[in-house]
C-alpha cells in the first residue's frame, strides 16, 4: 500500500472520530450546562401512578352465532383536579365551552336549571318521602340533599328538628348591663323579643347556587371579598362571581358537584367522566388548549347488534356504592385477592350478570408517568389485559324478534280492554334450551339511560321480565297434572267416564262449584273419558279426580313437574306458588278439603311463572324427565379457537307415566287443536300437528281473567314447547292464534337454515 494513501486515510479517520467526539460533546453540554436544570425539575416533578385496566368483556352470541352484544372503542374525557391547582375552575369552564363549541353534551346531573332564572329541576331536590313497612312516612335524602348537610349549606331535613327553643326571659339588668347596651347602641334587654330557634328554611334553587359558588370557589374579576365584606357589616350577593356569566357560574358548579359527590363519599359508584363517546373535533379543540389536568383515553363499551332480549342479555355499569364491599372483597380466582376495584363496571341483570366470570375476564396492570401538566409521558405494562371469553346463548335472535314484534303486535288489538303486560316462552322439549322468552312490554338496551325516566314510570312495567318473574294462575292448564296423577294413582284408567252433572255437590255446600258449561249455557259435557275431559276442558270430571287424589298427592304431581318450583335458569326468576294446605295455613286461612276441587282445576292459590308453563309442557311430552331450563349454550374462549365450557344437561325430576296414559292425555291436547271450533281454524293449515290446552285464570270478579296458552309441535315427536300469557286478555283461546304463528315461524325458519350450504362447499 502507498504511504502517502495510509496517512490520508489515518487522518480521515481522525477527522471523523473528532467531529463525532464535538458532536456528542456539544449534546451533553446543551442536556447538562443548557437545560439541565429544567430536565431535572421534570424528573423531580413526574408523578407516577399504577393503573388497573379493564379487560375487553367478551361477547355475546346466540345459539346460531350470531353477534348479538360486543365491543365498541370510543374515547372519553375524564379529570384530575389534583393536577389542576388554584387554576381548577378556569379549566373547567375552558373545558366547558370547548364542549358547547362543538355541541358535546357533558355529565351534569345538578337539578338546577341551567339559566337564569334558577330554579330545581325536581319537586324533591333534597329529599324524598316513603311510607314503611309500618305505614310511617320517612324522609330519606337525595344525592344533592346528602352533599348539602355534609357541605353545611342545609341543616338535615330528615331529622326531627326537636322542640322549638327560646331564650329564657331576661332577668332585671344591672346599672352595668345598661350601660354596655347603650355604649353599643343596641336595644336594651328589655327590648329584646324572644326569639326561637329551630332548623334553617331550605333553599331555593338559586340561594343554594350561591352557596355552592362560595364552597367552590366560583368567582370572576370583581367579585366581593366575602370575609372582608362580613367584616365589614356589608352585604355579600348571593351570586358572587364578579363578571362571570350566572350561566356559566352554574355549569362549573354541575362539574364539581360530581366530583364533590365523589370525594365526600356521597356517591361512590365509579369515577366522574366529564364527556363519554366524543369525536376527533373535540378531541382536538381540547388538545390545542393543553389543559392541565384534562386527560382523554380510549376504552370500550357495549354495542348491541339487535334491539331485542333485552330482558335476558343485560346491561354494563359501574359498581354501585352500596355493592362495593361485596365486590372488592369478591375472589372468583381463588389466589386470595378481591378482582374488582371500586371503578370497575359488572354485569347488570340478564346474560351479563349471570356469566360475569366467564366475560370478564382479567384486568391488567400499568404504570403511568405524568408531567406536572398532567401529560402522560410514559407508561410501562406490569401485567397485560386477558379478554373476556365469548359467551353463546341458547337463544334464537330470529325467534326472539319474531315473537317479541308478535305481542307488540296482537296483544294491543286484544278484544279485552283490560290487556296489561304478556309474555311468551318458546323451550325445547328434550333439552330445556330457552329458544325464546319475550316479554310485553319491553325496552331498548341501547337507549337504557336516555328511555329510564318514561319506562320507569310506565304502570305496565317494561322493566319487569315476565316471562321469567310474572306469576299467574294457570287455570285450565293445570288438568294435565291432575290428569296424569288421576292415571298413574290408579283413580282413573283411560277408558274411566264420569258424568259431568253441572254442580259437583258432593261437600253439599250451598254455593258448589260448576262446570264452565253449565256456568255459562246451564248445559252438561254428558260422560266424558280423560281424554274427552282434556279436550272440552270439563271441570266437573277433574273436580271429582282431584278429590279422589287429595291435595298432598297433587302437589307431589306439581312439584315434580316444576309447577312453583324454580326452573334452574341462570337468570332471576320468581319461584311461584303451588297451592296447598301449609301455604294457606301459612296465610292465617283455614284450609278445607273442598279446597283440592280449585287446585284441581288451575285456580285457588297457586301462581306459575309461563317459564315453569312451558317446561311442564316439555315435561309432560318427553315423557316425564324435567330438566333444568337454562340460557347457557357453551363458552368458547376470546379468540374462538376453543370450547372453554359447554352445557351438560341437569335431570331436576323424573316422573313415571305409563305410554298409554301419556298417550291419552297427549290425545286430549291434540282434540283441542282439531276438534275445538274456537281453536281449531289456527292449526289446521299447519304442515304438522299440534297439542294445546287453553286457560282462563280468574284473578278477581271485577276484571277480566288471565289467558294462558299452552302447545307442543310436532305431535308424534314433540321438539318444542310454548306457553303464552296475557294478563287480562280474557280466554286462552284468543292466544291460539299467536301460538300457531310462532310454531310456523320456528319450523319454516328451522328449514331455511338448514338449506344454508356449508362453508368451502360447492353451490351447485
Amino acid at each position: 500500500m502507498n504511504t502517502r494513501q495510509f496517512h490520508r486515510r489515518v487522518w480521515a479517520m481522525v477527522l471523523l472520530l473528532a467531529l463525532m467526539i464535538t458532536g456528542m460533546g456539544a449534546t451533553l453540554y446543551d442536556l447538562q450546562i443548557n437545560n439541565g436544570e429544567d430536565y431535572y425539575q421534570q424528573t423531580q416533578y413526574k408523578i407516577a401512578e399504577t393503573q388497573t385496566v379493564e379487560s375487553a368483556r367478551g361477547q355475546i352470541l346466540d345459539r346460531n352465532g350470531q353477534v348479538l352484544v360486543s365491543n365498541r372503542v370510543i374515547y372519553q374525557v375524564t379529570l384530575d383536579t389534583s393536577l389542576m391547582g388554584e387554576e381548577r375552575n378556569h379549566i373547567i369552564l375552558a373545558l366547558i365551552q370547548a364542549a358547547r363549541a362543538e355541541g358535546v353534551e357533558w355529565t351534569d346531573s345538578l337539578p338546577i336549571s341551567k339559566t337564569e332564572p334558577f330554579t330545581f329541576t325536581t319537586g324533591t331536590p333534597f329529599y324524598v318521602t316513603s311510607v314503611n313497612e309500618e305505614g310511617e312516612t320517612e324522609r330519606s335524602l337525595t344525592r344533592l340533599g346528602r352533599l348539602a348537610v355534609k357541605m353545611k349549606w342545609i341543616d338535615d331535613p330528615t331529622k326531627e328538628p326537636g322542640p322549638v327553643k327560646e331564650t329564657a326571659a331576661p332577668k332585671e339588668p344591672s346599672l352595668l348591663d345598661r350601660l354596655k347596651q347603650f355604649l353599643k347602641g343596641d336595644q336594651t334587654p328589655e327590648e329584646v323579643p324572644t326569639q326561637p330557634k329551630g332548623p334553617r328554611p331550605l333553599p331555593d334553587a338559586r340561594k343554594l347556587l350561591g352557596e355552592m359558588c362560595a364552597s367552590f370557589d366560583i368567582q370572576g374579576e370583581g367579585a366581593v371579598d366575602r370575609k372582608q365584606a362580613e367584616k365589614n357589616g356589608e352585604t355579600v350577593p348571593e351570586l358572587n362571581i364578579g363578571d362571570m356569566s350566572p350561566a356559566d357560574a352554574r355549569a362549573v358548579a354541575g362539574v364539581l358537584y360530581e366530583l364533590y359527590l365523589r370525594s365526600k363519599e356521597v356517591y361512590m359508584a365509579n369515577e366522574y367522566i366529564f364527556a363519554s363517546d366524543v369525536d376527533i373535533d373535540f378531541i382536538s379543540r381540547v388538545k390545542e388548549q393543553n389543559l392541565t389536568g384534562v386527560v382523554v383515553e380510549a376504552t370500550t363499551v357495549r354495542q348491541y347488534h339487535t334491539k331485542y332480549a333485552a330482558h335476558l342479555l343485560g346491561r354494563v355499569t359501574p359498581i354501585f356504592a352500596e355493592e362495593v364491599e361485596y365486590y372488592t372483597n369478591l375472589d372468583l380466582d381463588g389466589d386470595g385477592v378481591g378482582d374488582y376495584k371500586m371503578n370497575d363496571t359488572v354485569g347488570r341483570g340478564g346474560a351479563e350478570q349471570a356469566f360475569e366470570p366467564y366475560l370478564r375476564g382479567s384486568s391488567g396492570v400499568k404504570t403511568v408517568e405524568r408531567n406536572t401538566k398532567g401529560k402522560i409521558v410514559s407508561e410501562t405494562w406490569l401485567s397485560e389485559p386477558k379478554p373476556g371469553d365469548n359467551v353463546m346463548l341458547t337463544l334464537d335472535i330470529g325467534l326472539q324478534a319474531y315473537v317479541e314484534n308478535l305481542l307488540a303486535d296482537a296483544v294491543p288489538k286484544l278484544e279485552s280492554t283490560e290487556v296489561e303486560g304478556a309474555a311468551c316462552v318458546v323451550l325445547d322439549v328434550k333439552s330445556a334450551d330457552v329458544l325464546a322468552a319475550a316479554s310485553y312490554p319491553t325496552f331498548d338496551l341501547a337507549n337504557y339511560s336516555a328511555d329510564y325516566a318514561q319506562n320507569a314510570e310506565n304502570p305496565l312495567k317494561p322493566f319487569l321480565n315476565r316471562a321469567f318473574q310474572g306469576a299467574y294462575p294457570p287455570g285450565s292448564t293445570f288438568k294435565m297434572v291432575t290428569a296424569v296423577a288421576g292415571l298413574e294413582e290408579g283413580k282413573i284408567t283411560t277408558a274411566t267416564k264420569i258424568r259431568d252433572e253441572g254442580r259437583y255437590t258432593y261437600y253439599t255446600d250451598v254455593n258448589p262449584p260448576q262446570c264452565w258449561i253449565y256456568r255459562q249455557y246451564r248445559s252438561y259435557h254428558g260422560m266424558v273419558d280423560v281424554t274427552k275431559a282434556i279436550e272440552v276442558s270439563c271441570n266437573y270430571f277433574f273436580f271429582d279426580v282431584g278429590r279422589e287424589l287429595g291435595i298432598d298427592t297433587l302437589v307431589d304431581y306439581a312439584t315434580r313437574f316444576g309447577l312453583g318450583q324454580k326452573t334452574g335458569i341462570e337468570l332471576g326468576e320468581e319461584r311461584g306458588v303451588m297451592a296447598s294446605r301449609e301455604y294457606t295455613e301459612s296465610l292465617g286461612q283455614k284450609w278445607y278439603d273442598g279446597n283440592t276441587l280449585s287446585v284441581a282445576i288451575g285456580q285457588e292459590s297457586s301462581q306459575f311463572t309461563p317459564l315453569q308453563l312451558a317446561n311442564y309442557i316439555a315435561t309432560l311430552v318427553n315423557g316425564g324427565t324435567r330438566n333444568a331450563a337454562h340460557l347457557l349454550k357453551e363458552v368458547k374462549s376470546n379468540d374462538f379457537s376453543q370450547v372453554v365450557y359447554r352445557y351438560e344437561p341437569q335431570v331436576l325430576s323424573t316422573i313415571d307415566i305409563q305410554p298409554k296414559n301419556l298417550e291419552a292425555v297427549k290425545a286430549g291436547m291434540l282434540r283441542v287443536t282439531t276438534e275445538n271450533a274456537s281453536v281449531r281454524p289456527y292449526f289446521q293449515n299447519l304442515p304438522f300437528q299440534v297439542g294445546a290446552k287453553t286457560g282462563s285464570a280468574q284473578v278477581s270478579a271485577q276484571t277480566e281473567a288471565h289467558a294462558v296458552f299452552v302447545c307442543f309441535a310436532p305431535y308424534e315427536d314433540p321438539e318444542v314447547a310454548v306457553a303464552m300469557v296475557v294478563e287480562h286478555g280474557a280466554s286462552g283461546s284468543v292466544l291460539a292464534s299467536m301460538s300457531a304463528d310462532v310454531l310456523g315461524y320456528y319450523f319454516s325458519a328451522q328449514e331455511t337454515r338448514e338449506e344454508i350450504p356449508a362453508e368451502n362447499t360447492l353451490i351447485r
